[in-house]
């Protein structure tokens, strides 16, 4: 087939298909990674600057840099986006004037998941956010006209001629055009953006020369987006070790992203190669033995003999790092013969090949994205990028073999409140503020509903600090849900794992207070108990009442001093210094959101604390070390109270 007509202007690009499409154009974009903004940019820019003209984009997760606030924020992150992102990255200026209340009338983003908190309070974005499960939005995108679809795709020569992958986002475009076709849609026009950053995966993300019908391939792009890993504390460190007790060797794994499910991973690997440890911080953890005695009906506590096998929407850091453990290696193949003679362990899977992770979009660290692109060099089908209807449910033609592919299913998310009757609050705020999305969170947990042996399980943390204040994550209700207490499975905190499938109102209630912390124990108990769903006579075991911060200190001792629970356990993209300056600045800014906390700043100003080792370092990294101005010295002396106070 011949090739797509190739261009690398992308002005032109940008002329060339308004003049084909016409004034009014209707716009899908991949999600994350895989959305040009280079494209994209420059078509906003022809719109804005013609009122004649409109542009409606159909997309999700736009990612943007953060844009820090003057002062001491903007000194830290200034130099450090610039050598993390790169001087030429391009952000989508349609997001970013989203933000700053600024995007214009003829000018229209419709995304189904938002980068998580960006968008709160942004009138525009709020009002024109769509609520899908990630598994629907092939379906409806197909009934909104869509005119144009722009992808960022690798490129590869082969004897027969040029050949694309859909790399990082196959997920939604292969969906979403088969559903075109089936009932009757004009097909868009299709514009590939190459990128050589891109990994080539082949396999379902490998298309031929005719699948577009442009090419833009830009003499220079600008570097991918490439998320900062984070850092993992104490808190994150307990769930992921009781988490990393409900994965079943042979089973399969589903994980989002975030420091919680990076601390899950650091526990499994853990349990793979410091399993002694692991126990023995599980034992102490795990004070009732709750944990244990699910781990042994549903998990495991032993190194992982058979491995995993990875089917999640998301492909993220935490699987490379499991591949590279051997954990992540049980093979699975499209074929329901070989995945039940795999099954029934009569097949050697060296034969046959296969696949040990499945995914619809990737997105994290670059070193993620060379791993991928060395994975496929050595082994093209150890990992299949596919369209998400055959990552996030079970139902079609592929049913019986998703189900067994997904044998021992484990999946795993987020979310960041949970009821006492068992339901999740994970995407938006009660009074209808979006904070990310549903995505395929849904998904999965109805799939763990439907499989033999499949468990969801949520993670969340106990607590937060809102406004310098400590607030419990667990309610008696709340003002919207995510997931309803009907799906209620699995939920993890950093004080346990509550069981609470098939189990009553008042059995789920206390399980999930099993889980609290203590401090917000008897107030919980006390409003179950109004509302007459706990017994009256209920009391709340001495147990509980360890749930506290300097418990979990005490517990995970041991591992701190052995260096088995790092702050940051896969490297970090920030220096030393920077290191040491991150809690100090999440010091001051928790001090300065609250009345007493700014108090208590007052306070350290005039007492700032004795000096600790780094603070000339850090001084001349924020560019305070010989201030001139009057607010330069007022920043220089907040920035050595909080490293002193923050320092441990």
């Amino acid at each position: 087939m011949p090739s797509a007509p190739r261009l690398d202007d992308t002005a032109a690009c940008a002329r060339l298909i308004a003049e084909r499409l016409g004034p009014h154009l209707r716009v899908a974009a991949p999600l994350g990674l895989g959305k040009p903004h280079g494209l994209l940019n420059a078509l906003y820019r022809l719109t804005v600057a013609d009122r004649a003209r409109t542009m409606t984009l159909y997309t999700a997760l736009s990612l943007t840099r953060p844009q820090p606030r003057p002062g001491l924020e903007a000194r830290f992150l200034g130099p450090f986006l610039e050598r993390h992102f790169g001087a030429g990255y391009e952000d989508p200026e349609y997001a970013l004037a989203e933000a700053r209340h600024a995007l214009p009338g003829n000018v229209a983003v419709h995304e189904f998941y938002l980068q998580s908190g960006a968008l709160l309070h942004a009138p525009r974005a709020q009002r024109d956010y769509i609520s899908q499960n990630y598994t629907h939005v092939a379906r409806d995108l197909a009934e909104q006209d869509v005119n144009l679809l722009v992808q960022l795709v690798a490129r590869r020569e082969t004897p027969d001629g040029a050949r694309y992958s859909l790399s990082s986002n196959p997920d939604l475009t292969l969906d979403f055009l088969a559903r075109c076709k089936r009932v009757g849609k004009r097909r868009p026009l299709c514009v590939a953006v190459v990128h050589p950053d891109l990994p080539y995966l082949s396999g379902h993300a490998e298309v031929g020369a005719d699948f577009f019908d442009l090419e833009l391939a830009p003499p220079r792009q600008p570097p991918l987006f490439a998320l900062p890993r984070p850092a993992v504390g104490l808190a994150e460190y307990a769930l992921g070790l009781h988490a990393s007790a409900l994965v079943r060797d042979g089973g399969c794994l589903q994980i989002g992203i975030g420091a919680l499910s990076d601390a899950l991973v650091k526990s499994l690997l853990l349990r793979q190669q410091a399993n002694a440890a692991w126990r023995e911080a599980l034992r102490v953890l795990d004070g009732t033995g709750a944990t244990r005695a699910l781990a042994g009906r549903i998990g495991g506590t032993t190194p992982f003999a058979t491995g995993l096998y990875g089917a999640s929407e998301m492909v993220m850091d935490g699987f490379m790092h499991l591949a590279r453990a051997g954990i992540l290696r049980r093979r699975s193949w499209d074929n329901l013969a070989l995945e039940r003679a795999s099954a029934a362990g009569r097949l050697n899977p060296a034969t046959p090949g296969g696949h040990y992770l499945r995914g619809a979009f990737f997105l994290g660290s670059r070193e993620l994205y060379e791993w991928l692109a060395a994975t496929e060099a050595a082994d093209p089908d150890a990992i299949d990028m596919c369209p998400v209807s055959n990552v996030n449910q079970l139902y079609g033609d592929h049913q019986a073999l998703a189900a067994l592919q997904r044998r021992g299913a484990r999946f795993f998310n987020t979310c960041m409140m949970a009821t006492l009757l068992g339901a999740a609050v994970s995407d938006a705020l009660e009074d209808g503020q979006v904070v990310s999305g549903v995505g395929g969170q849904y998904n999965f947990v109805a799939m763990a509903h439907e499989l033999e042996d499949g468990r969801s399980v949520l993670l969340l943390r106990a607590t937060r600090r809102e406004r310098g204040e400590v607030r419990t994550n667990i309610r008696w209700n709340y003002g919207h849900t995510t997931i309803p207490r009907h799906l209620r499975d699995l939920v993890v905190t950093e004080y346990g794992v509550a069981d609470l499938r098939g189990k009553s109102d008042s059995e789920c209630i206390e399980a999930m207070l099993s889980i609290c912390d203590a401090r917000f124990l008897d107030a919980l108990a006390a409003e179950a108990k109004a509302h007459g769903k706990l017994a009256p006579d209920f009391r709340i075991p001495e147990a509980w009442r360890r749930h506290r911060p300097e418990c979990l200190r005490e517990a995970l001792a041991p591992m701190r001093r052995a260096g088995l629970v790092p702050g940051y356990p896969f490297g970090s993209d920030f220096t030393e210094v920077e290191q040491q300056l991150v809690p100090a600045l999440g010091w001051l800014r928790e001090r300065a959101a609250s009345w007493r906390g700014r108090l208590a700043l007052a306070g350290a100003l005039v007492r700032p604390g004795r000096p600790v080792a780094g603070e000339a370092a850090a001084l001349d990294r924020m560019h305070l070390a010989t201030p001139r101005r009057l607010g330069e010295r007022l920043q220089r002396r907040l920035l050595l109270a909080a490293l002193r106070q923050a320092t441990p």
